[in-house]
């Protein structure tokens, strides 16, 4: 699995951030940075983590009660931001380490807590999330700062032991590309990469409304249960074919295989994986060749990864495994 996803999906939900002045003290941050939709949080400057504070006490409830909670649970909270969700996790979980960049949020957690029975239930770490050492957690609940929701999702696929459940907030569309099946338009290599690792499915909507600042765009919350145990298949090697055919997942997957650099990547790799398994490789042999029966044994050559299954991915995947193809 891993540490990070690509770019093209962590950076299509980066928060908006309107210009300011350079060379600013911390104390000017509250007054001078907006949010994307120009309204400031007065008290936390949130927009600087891609965080909006879920400000509704019943969509915090909901949320809480759809992980369905049990006395023994350890919870991991990513973004806890004031901690409307933190104190209801606590009244239902054996313990909670919530994980927050900000300090002055992660001071405000702390203040609900203190003096109270809960305070002993609590750990925070204060740090950036794709760097944090994590410790073993049944459930995970998050309202999702903009920028790590995938990070956010892989890190939890591939933590040991798998945690039960997670409930995560992210932005609408991502979260509907999580849940989105074959041959709808969101289908992409996220969504099989996703459904490869986890049953998801979408629990509700969240209107922009019911943060404090409001964020430009509308919000959804997910459940992702991870399959334990995880099916054997080498992540790198899973996304690997992805990242060929969902590139243009219009087109034929034969089409796909003759972009620019992907027969000289196979060739290489295969030229390496004949050399580690001392398999002669004569002068004539041609992975165009190899690669199109592959796809013509399989009939896949003229089908489209819009359409194409979990399934399917995997038993082309196994195709070219059977060649000494592979992808990372």
């Amino acid at each position: 699995m891993p540490k990070a996803t690509s770019e093209r999906f962590s950076r299509t939900h980066q928060p908006s951030v309107k210009p300011g002045v350079t060379g600013r003290s911390s104390r000017s941050h509250d007054n001078e940075e907006g949010s994307s939709s120009g309204v400031r949080n007065p008290i936390f400057n949130t927009e600087r983590f891609g965080q909006h504070i879920l400000k509704n006490p019943q969509i915090a409830q909901t949320i809480v009660d759809k992980a369905n909670l049990r006395p023994t649970d350890k919870v991991l909270e990513v973004g806890p931001g004031t901690g409307n969700l933190t104190v209801r996790i606590l009244e239902k979980a054996k313990h909670v380490t919530a994980v927050e960049m900000d300090p002055r949020m992660a001071a405000e957690v702390t203040k609900r807590v203190q003096g109270k029975p809960e305070q002993r239930k609590l750990d925070i770490i204060i740090g950036d999330f794709v760097k944090a050492e994590l410790p073993y957690f049944d459930v995970c609940i998050s309202n999702t700062p903009y920028q790590i929701s995938s990070p956010l999702v892989f890190r939890i696929l591939s933590h040991r032991p798998l945690p039960r459940v997670a409930i995560l907030m992210f932005q609408r569309e991502f979260a509907q590309r999580l849940v989105a099946r074959p041959g709808t338009e969101l289908w992409s290599r996220l969504s099989a990469n996703v459904q490869l690792y986890s049953k998801v499915d979408m629990i509700m909507n969240v209107g922009k409304n019911n943060f404090r600042p409001p964020p430009q765009v509308e919000s959804s919350v997910v459940r992702i249960a991870p399959l334990d145990p995880p099916p054997p298949v080498k992540f790198e090697e899973f996304d690997g074919l992805g990242r060929i055919i969902f590139s243009r997942r219009n087109k034929t997957i034969h089409a796909s295989f003759t972009a620019k650099g992907v027969m000289e990547m196979l060739e290489k790799n295969w030229r390496t994986w004949c050399s580690l398994q001392n398999k002669t490789v004569t002068e004539d042999a041609s992975i165009k060749e190899i690669v199109a029966r592959v796809l013509d044994s399989t009939g896949y050559s003229d089908q489209r990864a819009a359409k194409m299954t979990v399934d399917d991915l995997l038993k082309l995947l196994s195709a070219f495994h059977d060649e000494g193809i592979h992808f990372a």
